[in-house]
C-alpha cells in the first residue's frame, strides 16, 4: 500500500493494521520517496554521496527533514537556510548529527549555499497551509537566483521536486539554467520507485 497524506500519525496506523509493505508517499512529516529519487539523481550527477555538501534554502519542511534523515544514513553533509520560525523537525537533526552528519540551521542564504556541491528549494507554501502571505514574506531572501548559484561550486547542481513556482522560490534563470537537473530529477521518481516496489517484494 502506498499512501499519501497529511498527519503522519495516519501512515503509522495503517503500518500497525496492515499485513503487507506500507509505503510513505509524502506525510507532512517527511517524504523519504522523493530523496530516493533526489539521491540516484545527485549520483547520476556524478557526486558522491560521503562528504557531500548539500545546501537547503526556504521552508524546514517534509521534505528537507528527509534529506537530513538521508544525510545521515550516507553520511553527506546539509546547510539548510530558513528563516526564523520556519526550522526543521529537530528530531531529524539530532538523528543525523548522533550519525555523524554536519547540520547546519543558518539565517543567511549565501551562508548556506556557499561551496555547495547540491543546492535544492522546493514549494514555500504547501497545499492547505493557511497565513501564506506571512510565510511568503519570510521566505523572500532565500530565493534561489543566479548571483545565489554562483556562490556554490561551480559545478554544483540544482534540484527542485516540483512543480515549482517560478519567480518564488527559484529564478526562471536558475530553473531553466545548465546547473538544473529538475527534469531528471522527475523522471528518476519513476526509477526510484520501482526499487522501492521491488525491495518490498524481496526483490533486491
Amino acid at each position: 500500500i502506498m499512501i499519501r497524506t497529511d498527519d503522519h500519525a495516519k501512515i503509522e496506523e495503517l503500518a500497525e493494521y496492515a499485513s503487507v509493505p506500507v509505503i510513505n508517499g509524502l506525510t507532512d512529516l517527511s517524504h523519504p520517496c522523493q530523496i530516493v529519487a533526489d539521491l540516484l539523481t545527485i549520483v547520476e550527477g556524478g557526486k558522491a554521496l560521503p562528504g557531500l555538501e548539500l545546501a537547503w534554502l526556504g521552508d524546514g519542511n517534509n521534505v528537507l527533514a528527509s534529506l537530513i534523515e538521508a544525510a545521515g544514513l550516507f553520511g553527506f553533509n546539509v546547510r539548510a537556510g530558513v528563516p526564523q520560525g520556519y526550522d526543521p523537525d529537530m528530531r531529524f537533526v539530532e538523528a543525523a548529527r548522533a550519525q555523524g552528519a554536519r547540520i547546519d540551521i543558518v539565517r543567511d542564504a549565501a551562508e548556506a549555499v556557499a561551496g555547495a556541491d547540491i543546492v535544492v528549494t522546493d514549494t514555500w507554501v504547501s497545499m492547505g497551509q493557511t497565513h501564506a502571505e506571512d510565510k511568503l514574506r519570510a521566505m523572500e531572501p532565500f530565493r534561489i537566483d543566479a548571483p545565489l548559484m554562483g556562490v556554490a561550486k561551480s559545478d554544483a547542481l540544482f534540484l527542485h521536486c516540483l512543480p515549482a513556482h517560478v519567480g518564488d522560490e527559484v529564478s526562471e534563470e536558475v530553473f531553466e539554467g545548465s546547473q538544473s537537473v529538475v527534469f531528471d530529477e522527475a523522471e528518476n521518481r519513476i526509477h526510484a520507485q520501482k526499487s522501492i516496489l521491488r525491495w518490498c517484494f524481496g526483490q533486491i
